[in-house]
């Protein structure tokens, strides 16, 4: 939603300079869209493999509808740790194995739906806890090991930033590509009265503008949203991370938890109140 905002402010702000002193008939220049945006889209593909290509289109959908976590989101994830640490102190590890091989049909699993629904993320959690079930026991290692995971993870997610902010960083160059077509289109016809040669060079001016306008406008800024919706994600994945090595550590489930919420930034992160009225509410394992 901030993102259509943000482009309605930009819209915004500069027709609302311009028209009082302008017309916005010189600014629709489609020709000049289609020289710009369809280089740029070229210049795109080329560059990139297929699965960034479709990974644009699906990231920005996510992006559009605002971060990927929020406090309850997190106090879910938290609460779903702690239950299932809960239970493996209790009953030991293997008490975790029918919940964390079928997560579908888990009683666990089953309470707490956001969690439930990001298939990633119910992947990383059981894989690691069915290390831990099979009996890994250096945390270390294990640390480790998921560092490299969540670097290989953020790494295919921050790649479609990069790729878009490439895009807008060339889109200066496409407009200044579609002036100079413009202005030779000018040339051919210099003999033209000043009016119609003023309407020419103003619309391959307009090149200049839509290429600038595109990309620290909308492009750019697109761009710097996709980097922050990943690293955002990676921080759900990194609080995971916090809370398994500290219960492979022989941690209490209470602490263990307590580990990954100091991970948090302060408008993610829940109180300790708030944290431990919603483990204190949640269903009993089994």
């Amino acid at each position: 939603m901030l993102i259509i905002i943000g482009m309605v402010v930009v819209v915004g702000s500069i027709l609302g300079g311009y028209l009082p002193h302008g017309s916005f008939a010189v600014l629709i220049q489609p020709l000049e869209f289609v020289i710009i945006f369809g280089a740029a889209m070229g210049g795109f593909i080329i560059s990139n493999p297929p699965e960034v290509l479709k990974g644009v289109g699906k990231n920005l959908g996510k992006t559009f509808k605002g971060a990927p976590h929020n406090k309850q989101s997190y106090i879910e994830l938290l609460t779903l740790l702690y239950t299932l640490f809960r239970l493996a102190k209790s009953k030991g590890p293997l008490a975790l194995e029918a919940h964390i091989e079928n997560p579908e049909e888990s009683s666990i699993f089953k309470n707490f739906p956001k969690f439930s629904a990001n298939h990633h993320a119910v992947t990383f959690l059981c894989d690691y806890l069915r290390m831990i079930t099979m009996g890994t026991e250096n945390a270390f290692e294990v640390e480790a090991l998921i560092d490299e995971e969540i670097e290989t993870h953020h790494s295919e997610n921050a790649r479609i930033a990069v790729a878009v902010t490439n895009m807008a960083d060339g889109l200066p160059a496409f407009g200044i590509v579609a002036a100079v077509l413009g202005v030779i289109n000018t040339m051919g016809s210099i003999l033209e009265p000043p009016e119609v040669l003023g309407e020419l060079i103003g619309a391959a001016l307009v090149g200049t503008f839509l290429g600038v306008l595109l990309a620290y406008g909308f492009i750019g800024p697109l761009g710097n949203a996709l980097k922050g919706y990943a690293d955002a994600d990676t921080k759900y994945y990194a609080c995971m991370k916090a809370a398994l090595v500290a219960h492979m550590q022989g941690y209490a489930p209470a602490i263990s938890i307590e580990f990954a919420r100091k991970l948090l930034f302060s408008n993610e992160r829940p109180t300790f109140t708030e944290l431990e009225d919603a483990v204190n509410e949640a269903p009993a394992a089994s």
